[in-house]
């Protein structure tokens, strides 16, 4: 999974230590790195083929949906964006609802909006071109260090130092840094520095990438698979596999709230769009109440509101009753609990109208940029709301 855009730092701090000497890693590191990826690299779609000139477009495309996202999870998004968006241009086109509902499961959806963003400066004043130098690069939306770094590299072939999570690791047992992170991010990109080769620098961060993701994993890495396994620090040292160290994470706090499944009688839900800023901005959502900390029991099962509680949140005026259950998300900084109120909508000019919401077939939710927990409301309702229907 790659980090968010903040491992690296572009330009270098001018208050930061000198860099290392590169003599202090084996000259042969890089080609030893490269020897093994040409025989061992993963066959991904993003990826050119041997001898092949990359496609900017595409690499940017997969770093930006790479952020936070496994590979697995990514190959699917990727394949369907491309299939349907195969160049800048018609991603610039397109709306960015459509982009949305195409990102819908994906998750940290200020990258899709970013994506649009980004999409309609490089096809329109940029005419169609993305710039080959991370300072162009991160000039453009959604584009931070890290992914202005592998783009560079991976699809202009030029020299840069990039960083993910996987490099981390890797660079951390290399070198045994016992530093914690996030402290030691600055070390870890000093000393990767002193690899990156002058010569297929795109080649070296996907065969660094790659090592990282395939042979030095977070868990049992294969150090005898490994092609710097002679020089790595870490294992002789005898503590590879508890590197890099990470300084304890506060417990992240849980937050609650109620979803409305309303159902009109022409069996319609209503659903409404959430800001365009801020978390799941311009998603779709089951309308929701505030998400309030929970207090002061967190570990305590949510209680049901009162009846004056629960009508006040609501979109529209309707006897609402509790559904069973619970739904549960996890979200970067905190856990949501959300209990599911459902209610059938009486007909009426308000309801049919509803102030900032829509009523969508139920058999069309899916057309909808419903992001993965109000997929869960979703699935949640459609199995309780028949078997314990409220009372209307």
């Amino acid at each position: 999974m790659r980090r968010p855009d903040r491992t690296a730092a572009l330009p270098p701090d001018p208050a930061a230590p000198a860099p290392l000497d590169p003599a202090t890693a084996p000259p042969d590191a890089a080609a030893r790195l490269l020897a093994w990826y040409d025989r061992h690299r993963r066959d991904l779609p993003w990826r050119a083929p041997p001898g092949a000139v990359a496609d900017p477009y595409r690499v940017w495309l997969s770093e930006i949906m790479l952020q936070q996202t496994t590979v697995a999870a990514a190959i699917p998004y990727f394949e369907a964006f491309t299939a349907r968006w195969p160049d800048v241009a018609a991603l610039a086109a397109a709306p960015l609802d459509d982009i949305l509902t195409g990102w819908a499961g994906l998750g940290y959806y200020a990258r899709a909006r970013n994506l649009h963003a980004c999409a309609r400066r490089v096809a329109g004043t940029l005419g169609g071109r993305f710039p080959d130098t991370e300072q162009g690069l991160a000039a453009l939306p959604g584009i931070g260090p890290y992914t202005a770094a592998a783009i560079t590299a991976i699809a202009f072939d030029r020299p840069a130092t990039v960083v993910d999570g996987n490099v981390e690791r890797v660079i951390a047992r290399r070198f045994a840094v016992t530093e914690p992170l996030p402290a030691a991010k600055p070390s870890l990109r000093r000393l990767a520095a002193t690899l990156t080769p002058p010569v297929r620098p795109g080649d070296y961060a996907q065969a660094i990438m790659d090592l990282g993701a395939t042979v030095c994993a977070p868990t049992r890495p294969r150090c005898l698979a490994c092609p710097w396994a002679e020089a790595c620090e870490g294992r002789a040292a005898g503590i590879a596999e508890t590197l890099p160290r990470r300084a304890a994470k506060p417990e992240r706090p849980t937050r609650r709230g109620v979803a409305y499944w309303a159902v009109d009688r022409a069996g319609r839900v209503l659903v409404r769009r959430r800001p365009p800023c801020g978390l799941l901005g311009g998603m779709t959502e089951v309308p929701s109440s505030e998400w309030v900390d929970a207090r002061p029991s967190p570990r305590a099962p949510p209680a049901p509101p009162s009846d004056q509680a629960l009508a006040a949140a609501a979109p529209v005026t309707a006897i609402w009753g509790i559904l069973p259950g619970v739904v549960r998300h996890t979200f970067t900084h905190f856990h949501l609990e959300l209990l599911v109120a459902a209610a059938t909508a009486p007909v009426a000019p308000a309801v049919a109208a509803a102030a900032d919401g829509v009523w969508v077939p139920v058999d069309r939710l899916g057309e909808q940029a419903l992001p993965s927990v109000m997929r869960k409301v979703v699935r949640h309702a459609l199995a309780h709301a028949a078997r314990f229907p409220p009372i209307v």
